[in-house]
């Protein structure tokens, strides 16, 4: 993309294949929503407040809310701008082919993951107390 397209791109309004990939893309936008909101609250409690002081509050809020907006509207653009949103499109129809296990299949599979986890700590704890004792043994440890 050229930088001029890239502007008009930035500050256009509309929705770039609006019916396609919905869900990955709103949650995409709410991630980078929340990213932006918290990272205009951090900015402003660590840099903006303690530089414009207890009498320029509103001031302070005013530079953190403008900062959260461009974020957002960034956000927005981004999920949006067609090279991406092509992306998040062809994520949610990849998502679609997969087949997600029932619950009880889940869980079947989460017992045996559970269950070779603790085997497997219990084979090293024993390994580390074998070697242990036979350092002691060897006056080593």
């Amino acid at each position: 993309m050229t930088s001029r397209s890239w502007v008009q791109e930035l500050f256009a309004s509309g929705l770039y294949k609006r019916n396609q990939g919905k869900m990955v893309r709103q949650i995409t936008a709410i991630s980078i929503f929340l990213v932006a909101v918290v990272s205009a609250w951090r900015a402003h409690a660590l840099f903006i407040a303690p530089t414009v002081g207890d009498g320029n509050r509103v001031i302070g809020y005013l530079i953190a809310l403008i900062l959260g907006g461009v974020g957002c509207w960034i956000g927005f653009r981004l999920v949006n701008w067609p090279t991406f949103a092509d992306f998040l499109i062809s994520v949610e129809a990849e998502l679609n082919k997969v087949s997600w296990p029932t619950q009880r299949e889940l869980v079947r599979a989460s017992i045996v993951v559970i269950f070779t986890i603790l085997l497997l700590s219990a084979i090293l704890f024993g390994y580390d107390a074998l070697w242990k004792f036979l350092f002691a043994m060897m006056g080593i440890a």
